[in-house]
């Protein structure tokens, strides 16, 4: 946390090669070092590879062409990452982004696969644009710091959700004569695929409960030989396991979704997705920046703009290439931990992923029961942005720690967004819920004054995404 502007922006070291490029020695680190710390960052990401393919499988994609996109997406943006900006910071599709693709874009709106990537798209190409016109301060004063937070959570408990139904431990029951339609339960705990995730869910608690970084992955890896071994054919190896990369999903995007939903629903479609989006960089960046040293005195990010230019890039490649948004990674922490601290740890992390590129037909072989602890894992580990401090719109002096649920103003829109997600299975919803809730409670306790005037206009569009079917005879 030491190192000032003057320290990261002074020339580098006259010393040629990767000494030279990375100016490992001014950063207090050497090439050995870097490349264990890369090792360390790609160990604790790759569960990602195995994870991706089976949330996208839910929208109809092929999980060896998603591996191979997921690959792809991490290892180009993550050494674009160590290059362009020579911090430890690393790139993949995003847990939760995926999500939004899978059950609410395609699931719920009704959009084929590649017009939910044309989404993924755009929404990139409106972060970048924001990037590149310094608007990033004003997009953190617009959206409360509690909405920012709930949207992280209700995005959190979405994918906890779908992992405890991956698992088969909840199951929708539909309605009968003399109960509730449409009633969630437990499911009897007594057969293979649930004892297969409950194994994978057990061996990554007490794995990360003794501080081994690469638990997730671990479990995974572990809960698939299990389901190999138990009777009932709980997993099996695809046809050809060594077949390779398969790229037929590059490229496979569309813009139809406009016309398919609508300008209103397209364009609240677009906005959700990009605060999704951006909060989580924005959370990430600060989280890995701390540890690494490269914030400023005041808490900021020095030369923020590098980073946060790539990551919106990454938005957009990971929606041309059929991979979902790509995101900076928490577990970039990681590597960091391991004494990282220049883009040379990004550009081993990224190597490592293009070489995973010949094995991605075995993702074939991991059931979702075995992917489904990584799931409910990292849900709860979303929730911890509730404790996070609220930095301000310079994300420099702390304000407060914590949401206050004793406020109404705070506590229904933030209850509502956190909840309404996994219960209507939409991350729009959700984040609707939170603004027209916020604006609504404002306007009723005298408060109109501390609403921004934007947020106003996003909250009315909300309000006539609900209304749709009344006002418009809508049919998503």
């Amino acid at each position: 946390m030491g190192m000032n502007r003057a320290a990261i922006g002074a020339a580098g070291s006259p010393t040629g090669g990767l000494e030279g490029f990375f100016r490992l020695r001014q950063h207090g680190t050497d090439v050995r070092t870097e490349v264990l710390a890369g090792l360390t960052t790609f160990f604790v990401m790759a569960y990602i590879i195995a994870v991706n393919p089976a949330i996208l499988a839910a929208a109809g994609l092929d999980p060896r062409a998603v591996a191979t996109s997921t690959c792809l997406v991490a290892g180009l943006l993550s050494i674009a990452m160590g290059l362009y900006t020579n911090r430890a910071f690393a790139l993949a599709p995003g847990l939760g982004l995926n999500a939004i693709v899978a059950y609410n874009l395609v699931g719920t709106m009704g959009l084929t696969p590649a017009e939910a990537m044309g989404v993924v798209v755009v929404e990139g190409l409106l972060i970048t644009v924001l990037v590149l016109l310094g608007v990033r301060k004003y997009v953190m004063d617009v959206v409360p710091f509690a909405l920012s937070r709930a949207i992280a959570v209700g995005i959190g408990f979405f994918i906890l959700f779908i992992g405890l139904r991956n698992s088969g431990v909840i199951t929708f029951i539909p309605g009968q004569t003399g109960t509730v339609d449409g009633l969630l339960t437990l499911t009897p705990l007594n057969s293979w695929p649930i004892f297969v995730a409950m194994i994978g869910l057990v061996t990554t608690i007490v794995l990360m409960a003794r501080g081994f970084r690469a638990a997730i992955l671990a479990g995974i890896l572990i809960a698939t030989v299990i389901a190999f071994l138990v009777p009932g054919n709980v997993a099996q190896l695809p046809p050809d396991p060594l077949a390779g990369p398969d790229f037929s999903l590059v490229g496979q995007f569309s813009l139809g979704f406009f016309a398919k939903l609508g300008l209103l629903t397209a364009v609240l479609a677009v906005v959700s997705f990009m605060l999704s989006d951006f909060f989580d960089t924005m959370g990430t960046l600060i989280g890995v920046g701390g540890e690494a040293g490269y914030l400023a005195e005041d808490g900021d990010l020095v030369d923020a703009q590098r980073p946060l230019l790539v990551d919106s890039l990454g938005a957009v490649a990971g929606g041309v290439l059929s991979a979902s948004s790509a995101t900076t990674y928490i577990e970039s922490a990681a590597g960091v931990a391991a004494g990282g601290r220049t883009g040379l740890v990004s550009v081993v992390t990224g190597l490592l992923f293009l070489l995973a590129l010949p094995l991605v037909a075995l993702v074939g072989a991991i059931p979702a029961v075995a992917t489904a602890p990584a799931l409910i894992v990292v849900g709860v580990l979303m929730v911890s942005v509730l404790s996070e401090e609220d930095r301000g719109a310079s994300l420099g002096t702390t304000r407060r720690r914590a949401i206050n649920f004793r406020n109404l103003d705070e506590a229904l829109p933030v209850v509502l967004t956190m909840l309404v997600m996994p219960l209507t299975f939409s991350i729009t919803n959700g984040i609707g819920a939170g603004f027209v809730s916020y604006v609504l409670v404002k306007l009723a306790s005298g408060k109109a004054r501390e609403v921004h005037p934007a947020l106003y206009v996003v909250a009315l569009a909300f309000l006539l995404y609900f209304l749709r079917w009344a006002l418009f005879d809508a049919r998503f």
